[in-house]
């Protein structure tokens, strides 16, 4: 049967599930390195990296060899078997972390790894509270849904109870301030542990964040902050679960974010990255969690939990990490595109900020008090479509009021070459975009 008809709405078969983004205006049929072609031949440079996740490029060839190789040899088993790929890389996994993040479980999204990591939390604390940080995204599944305070919340029946939203400690938007209008958050933390001491009935068991905030605006944590806030979950007796899906494996220059503050969780998460673009994700945490989690009868038994195939190729990615020395990349790249990024903000007076850490970069439009309300969402809207018009995919954040902020993510594998033209093309759009204002 054709696939198409000319003229014809591809997705009309298709449930829409991102709220009211509508789909790609092209249907994508082939994806290489840093690129991705439509289906009219069209090439867009892709600064999102698929869905922040092909940290190695599209149809990276140690990826696809692996693949090739893997479904043809041991692709899926019952999920009580164990297999060579799969206890080789939680061992690779743990070389990576400092101790005792030495005890690992593979799953297959970010919002599964962090179902587990909070199931298993409350199990061991025996108790069900969870704190996270308002506009924190960590999936769509129950108890991620209920983390998450960015988007999906309305509409759906009551949230399970027990789940308080920490304020987000943002520089650009900075809820409490000092004597020098800057953003204070040692009092920020102080208040909101207060208020949730006062909403807690006794029973906190983990605080669940990312260390950089991605869907949240490209929030980096101050110096210090993620030191405190360990220091506020010891003291009530909860595990700090980090959630480094789109951080983690040398996205932002380090092997793991959580290294660049010197602190260790309790339980660390890992997704996109991990599979760089395939469905693979993990769970690390220390003997001891895993020992009392063990003995309380931990259950999250899935169809695809230790699957060989996701395990290969997270095997080849960490080859491929350690062998061009991937965080040593994204530090220079990243150096080079935050450049790049800082001469459009002099050169163009509605991009009021560049921040975030090696390739995961933020970029914000000047707000409402520049371009009257709603103008930095109707912008950041239309940077986004000359982009695409001139062959850039980019990403804006999703959230009311902080449409005007793009999340700016190419592979680690990306020449020199292409993020300049990425941010020759970024020129132009906002050239273009803000013509006449």
């Amino acid at each position: 049967m054709p696939s198409e008809t000319p003229g014809t709405d591809p997705g009309r078969h298709l449930i829409r599930y991102s709220g009211h983004a509508p789909f790609s205006p092209e249907v994508v049929v082939r994806a290489a390195g840093t690129s991705v072609f439509t289906e009219s031949g069209r090439e867009l440079l892709d600064f999102t990296s698929g869905q922040m996740s092909a940290i190695l490029g599209h149809s990276h060839p140690a990826i696809v060899s692996t693949v090739r190789e893997q479904v043809a040899h041991l692709d899926h088993l019952h999920s009580g078997m164990l297999s060579p790929p799969v206890t080789e890389l939680v061992r690779r996994l743990a070389g990576t972390l400092p101790e005792p993040l030495e005890k690992g479980l593979l799953l297959t999204t970010g919002a599964e790894a962090n179902e587990a990591a909070v199931r298993m939390a409350k199990l061991v604390t025996g108790r069900h509270e969870v704190v996270s940080f308002a506009r924190s995204w960590h999936g769509m599944t129950q108890a991620a849904a209920n983390a998450t305070y960015s988007a999906g919340r309305k509409g759906y029946g009551p949230a399970a109870p027990g789940n308080f939203a920490l304020p987000v400690p943002d520089r650009h938007r900075p809820s409490v301030v000092g004597a020098d209008g800057e953003l204070d958050w040692r009092r920020q933390l102080d208040l909101g542990f207060e208020m949730i001491d006062a909403q807690s009935v006794g029973s906190l068991a983990a605080c669940l964040v990312e260390p950089i905030l991605s869907s949240g605006g490209v929030v980096e944590l101050p110096p210090g902050y993620l030191a405190a806030l360990a220091a506020k979950c010891r003291e009530r007796g909860m595990l700090l679960i980090l959630d480094e899906a789109q951080t983690g494996l040398c996205r932002t220059g380090d092997w793991y974010a959580f290294q660049h503050e010197g602190v260790v969780p309790d339980i660390l998460t890992l997704s996109k990255t991990l599979g760089a673009g395939l469905p693979l994700a993990a769970v690390l945490t220390s003997p001891e969690i895993e020992q009392r989690a063990h003995e309380r009868g931990f259950l999250f038994f899935t169809t695809h939990v230790n699957d060989p195939l996701p395990a290969a190729v997270g095997n080849t990615v960490l080859d491929v990490l350690v062998r061009d020395r991937l965080d040593e990349r994204a530090r220079v790249l990243g150096a080079t595109l935050h450049g790049g990024l800082e001469k459009l903000a002099a050169r163009h007076e509605v991009v009021a900020d560049v921040r975030g850490r090696g390739l995961l970069l933020g970029m914000e439009l000047a707000g409402d008090e520049v371009l009257g309300e709603g103008g930095a969402d109707r912008l950041g809207a239309e940077v986004t479509r000359r982009c695409y018009e001139l062959g850039l995919h980019m990403n804006i954040v999703q959230l009311p009021g902080m449409g005007g902020i793009f999340r700016i993510a190419p592979p680690l594998t990306a020449g020199d070459d292409e993020i300049a033209r990425g941010v020759a093309v970024l020129d132009e759009a906002l050239t273009g975009a803000t013509r006449g204002l």
